[in-house]
Order: structure tokens, then C-alpha cells, then sequence
């Protein structure tokens, strides 16, 4: 049955076919913690006779959500240790991320925002706020680019959208401003004209980075959205959350990036799952990725290597996941290198109080 609404409770996804009433206790106790949110399209996708559907596991609440191991951590990347004002994070010297929302149109059951994210979450930037953000971003000229993300930012209106380019637009040392966005694939006819124009209205270069992780969310009217896009001059690249149970075979892995490829889009990032709490059930081991990753070479186009990258929690940035940064110490542990050159231990070494 394909939902006509957004799917957002236990009781919708009962009805909808996509849980069974039995899990209703297990699965509301994952609901009263975190988010739930399925577009049509999303459910739509899902084959509720599959219990393994790649789409499913991405946004259907699993019991295994509220299971926490003690090195997960609610902000695994520690946006907060380098957020000066609320909503501007400036962990690089030449970018800040800018949360303008906290609200997405579908909940990733994986994601490292999770505590942070949905009605209950952080919600939108308020004025003062976003005042005090844009005037951060003003007083910093070394700022060159800034990335709207959160939450996901094109929830907003194009109203809105085009309220922050042109606050943008004024800011004559940012020049190139970035999206990053699910709604291309989860809600694409969301990418209509005014969108577009809102996207395009600062005058400064345009990219989206789209988030996708199986090549069936490219769907007819997903490349249709893409398409709209890239016609209208905006740039667009990948980024994609290598998961156990969705895309960690080559054969997946690869028809991922040639879809993108297919469309105009440029594969950018694959991330290793991040350390966030009750997502222990998605993550595989480094040297399961790195294998994976090894797998594309001579598999597949040079146009569709992504770049494989580790976000070290705690703060230190993204590395590359490869020899050069990474040391394997034995048992599941490694030393990371970040990109001041500086070392730490993954997963961060757990203190336990007596």
C-alpha cells in the first residue's frame, strides 16, 4: 500500500504495513527517544515482505536503536566543540556549517545529529539567532564557504531559502555556498522552480550535496528532480553513509555511484558510520570498508570513486580512511590521524567511573 502522507508514528507504520503490532511496545520505547519520519516516496520503495529491505532498515525504527555501547556519544563529531555562536559550526579555517533547521522530511535511523534532530529536536534558528550567526559569518573574512545544513535545509520555504541567500549575497568574502539535502529523493517535488531560484538568488556558486545510500532512492522522479537542478547551474555531488545491511556489498556499492554518475552527480564522500547512540547495528569494521572501497577500483569509472572518510569523534575533523591515516593497533582499535597532523584512538578511549 503506498502511504499518501508521511509516515511518522508506530500506529502509520502499522498501518502502512511496514511494523508489525507485535513490535508495538519495543518500537514505541525507539519512537519516544528518536524521531520517525517516511516520505511517500520512501515507503514506497519499501517491500514490506523483504525483512532485510535495504530502505526499510534505513527508516524504520529497529529495537536494536536502544541498544547504546559506551563509546557512542551524542554529538560523535563534536560539532559543539566548535560552535562560537548557536547554529554556526567553524570546525575549518575556510568554512562554517550554518543549522538553520533541525527538522528533516525523513529520519536516517543511523544518524549522528539523532539527539539533536525532529519535533523535539533543536527546530528552527531563531531570529536573534540567525542574526547573530550571519554577523559571525561577516566578521570572519577567511570564511570562503558556507554549508547549509542541520536538519535539512531544504524543508524551508523558498521564502526562507532566499531570505538566507540574500543575507549571503552581502557577505562579499563567501563565495561559493553549499546545501546539503536528502529532499532531491525523498520529497522531489519539493524541487520546483521557486526552489530552484531561491537556491540560485544569491548569486554566488551553488552546490548540493545529495545524501543518498542505495541506488533504488534514484528514482524516475528523483533523476527527474536531480535533472532540474543541474540544468539550472547548480552543482551537485555525493554523499553517501556506508551501512551494513544497505549498501555494503560491491555490486550495490557500485550501482550506487554509477547512478550518481548517471545523473550529473559527482560521488564526494562515502562516510564510515559514526559513533552515534543505538546505530551499532549499521557499522562495519574499517577494514570491511576498506575493502569495499578497493572493490570499486577496476570495478567501476574513475568518475566513480567516492572518497572514503572517517569523522574522528571528538572534534578533530575528517581523515581519509587509508594507510597513510590510519594505523590498525589489534583488536578493533586504530590511531587516526587528523589534518593538523595530530593523532587519536578509535574508538576514543572509554573512562570507566567505579
Amino acid at each position: 500500500m503506498r502511504a499518501m502522507r508521511a509516515l511518522k508514528s508506530i500506529d502509520d507504520l502499522e498501518e502502512a504495513g511496514l511494523a508489525a503490532a507485535a513490535r508495538h511496545a519495543e518500537l514505541s520505547d525507539v519512537a519516544a527517544r528518536y524521531a520517525i519520519a517516511i516520505t511517500p516516496a520512501m515507503a514506497a520503495l519499501i517491500d514490506p515482505a523483504d525483512p532485510n529491505d535495504p530502505i526499510a532498515r534505513q527508516f524504520v525504527p529497529d529495537a536494536a536503536e536502544l541498544v547504546r555501547l559506551p563509546e557512542e556519544r551524542e554529538d560523535p563529531i563534536g560539532d559543539g566543540a566548535h560552535s562560537p555562536v548557536e547554529g554556526i559550526v567553524h570546525r575549518y579555517p575556510d568554512r562554517v556549517l550554518l543549522k538553520a533547521v533541525h527538522v528533516c522530511p525523513v529520519y536516517c535511523r543511523f544518524c549522528f545529529r539523532r539527539e539533536m534532530v525532529g519535533p523535539q529536536g533543536l527546530g528552527t534558528l531563531a531570529s536573534q539567532a540567525m542574526d547573530k550567526a550571519f554577523a559571525y559569518i561577516a566578521d570572519h573574512p577567511e570564511i570562503w564557504e558556507v554549508i547549509l545544513t542541520g536538519g535539512d535545509p531544504l524543508v524551508l520555504s523558498p521564502r526562507r531559502l532566499a531570505s538566507i541567500m540574500e543575507r549571503l549575497a552581502a557577505i562579499d568574502h563567501v563565495k561559493i555556498v553549499r546545501f546539503h539535502t536528502r529532499v532531491p529523493v525523498v520529497e522531489a517535488e519539493r524541487v520546483d522552480e521557486a526552489l530552484i531560484a531561491a537556491l540560485k538568488s544569491s548569486g554566488k556558486t551553488t552546490y548540493l550535496a545529495l545524501h543518498a545510500n542505495h541506488p533504488r532512492e534514484l528514482t524516475t522522479d528523483a533523476r527527474a528532480a536531480c535533472a532540474r537542478l543541474v540544468d539550472a547551474g547548480i552543482v551537485m555531488v555525493s554523499q553517501s553513509v556506508l551501512l551494513k545491511g544497505v549498501n555494503d556489498d560491491p555490486d550495490t556499492l557500485a550501482a550506487l555511484m554509477r547512478a550518481f554518475v548517471e545523473n550529473r552527480i559527482k560521488p564526494y564522500y562515502l562516510h564510515h558510520p559514526d559513533l552515534a547512540p543505538g546505530t551499532s547495528h549499521f557499522r562495519l569494521t574499517i577494514e570491511e570498508g576498506q575493502a569495499l572501497v578497493a572493490s570499486l577500483r577496476g570495478r567501476v569509472s574513475g568518475l566513480c570513486q567516492p572518497t572514503y572518510i572517517l569523522d574522528i569523534p571528538g572534534g578533530h575533523g575528517k581523515t581519509v580512511v587509508s594507510a597513510s591515516t590510519i594505523e590498525d593497533n589489534g583488536g578493533g582499535c586504530y590511531t587516526v590521524s587528523d589534518f593538523h597532523g595530530e593523532t587519536h584512538a578509535y574508538p576514543p578511549v572509554v573512562t570507566v567511573k567505579d
